[in-house]
């Protein structure tokens, strides 16, 4: 999960920061199913170790 977080971050990266933001918050809803985004934001509440700082941005904006 931290991985595949990160490799859409490291993705959208080069975007503006608020562009790569809002990006990450819709792939994630369009492509994740929603026990694995409850996962993540789980994850993200627990500290979000090793996730990208543009992902822990993103998830905090799902809820």
């Amino acid at each position: 999960m931290v991985h595949n977080a990160n490799q859409i971050a490291l993705y959208f990266a080069a975007y503006p920061r608020e562009e790569a933001i809002a990006s990450i918050v819709d792939h994630l809803k369009k492509f994740w199913e929603h026990r694995m985004r409850q996962q993540i934001i789980q994850y993200v509440a627990k500290g979000g170790a090793g996730l990208h700082e543009l992902v822990v941005e993103a998830v905090k904006r799902i809820k």
